[in-house]
C-alpha cells in the first residue's frame, strides 16, 4: 500500500477540500519559512490553517534550514512532523529531541552521492523524502538512483509527479508519494480537479493486486 502527501497548501478552502476528500492523503504539508516559494505561508495564516481539525491526517511543517527563533515561534502550532531541508544530522537530532516532533528528512537528489546521505540520518529520521533539487520549483530527477535503498527505511518520493502518473511503479518500493506542483493550475494555485484525480489514482493503485 502506498500513501500520499500533498504539499504546499496555502488556501483554507483547498485545505478543507482535501481533509474532507473520500481518499484524503496521509499528510498535508505547509511551506513555513522558505519565502522564495510561491507556496510560502506567513505565520498568521499558518496559525489559522493548522487550527483546522485534520481528522486522521498529519500536518507537516516544511522547513528549509530553520533558525532556532523560528522553531520556537511555531512550536505550539498543530504540527505532527517537521520536514527538514538542509539540516545536519546533529541539528536534526537536536530539533527532534527539543520539540518532540516526528522528522521527515528531505534530501535533494542530483546524483548517487546525494542518495547516500540518508545513512547519516538513519537513527534520527522517521521518514526519508527523496526530492528534486528545485526547492520552490517542482523538478524531477532520475528515480533509478534510488533503486538500492533498503526496505528497512520509510521512503517518500517526490519530484514533479502528475495526477495521472503510474504509481504502480513505486508501490512496492516506497511508502509515500509527495506531490505539489502537479496538482496546481498554471498560476500556481492548487486545483481541486487535479487533487481529486491524484487521490483517486492513488486509491486505485492500492486496490490493484
Amino acid at each position: 500500500m502506498i500513501k500520499s502527501k500533498i504539499c504546499g497548501i496555502s488556501d483554507l478552502d483547498i485545505l478543507k477540500y482535501i481533509i474532507g476528500h473520500k481518499y484524503h492523503p496521509s499528510f498535508i504539508g505547509f511551506i513555513c519559512n522558505y519565502k522564495k516559494s510561491k507556496r510560502f505561508v506567513n505565520f498568521k495564516k499558518l496559525k489559522k490553517l493548522t487550527s483546522i481539525k485534520k481528522k486522521k491526517l498529519s500536518y507537516v511543517a516544511v522547513l528549509v534550514k530553520p533558525s532556532d527563533n523560528f522553531l520556537d515561534k511555531i512550536k505550539d502550532l498543530n504540527f505532527d512532523y517537521y520536514q527538514l531541508y538542509n539540516v545536519t544530522p546533529e541539528q536534526t537530532k537536536s530539533i527532534k529531541d527539543k520539540y518532540n516532533k516526528k522528522i521527515i528528512t528531505s534530501l535533494t537528489i542530483k546524483n548517487k552521492n546525494d542518495v547516500e546521505k540518508y545513512k547519516s540520518y538513519i537513527d534520527i529520521s522517521d521518514i526519508f523524502n527523496f526530492d528534486g533539487s528545485g526547492y520552490e520549483k517542482s523538478i524531477g530527477f532520475d528515480h533509478s538512483l534510488l533503486k538500492d535503498l533498503p526496505s528497512s527505511i520509510n521512503k517518500m518520493i517526490a519530484g514533479n509527479f502528475k495526477p495521472e502518473d503510474n504509481f504502480r511503479l513505486y508501490k512496492n518500493r516506497f511508502s509515500f508519494i509527495d506531490i505539489s506542483g502537479g496538482v496546481e493550475s498554471k498560476n500556481g494555485i492548487k486545483d481541486k480537479e487535479k487533487i481529486n484525480r491524484f487521490l483517486i489514482n492513488i486509491n486505485k493503485t492500492n486496490d490493484e493486486s
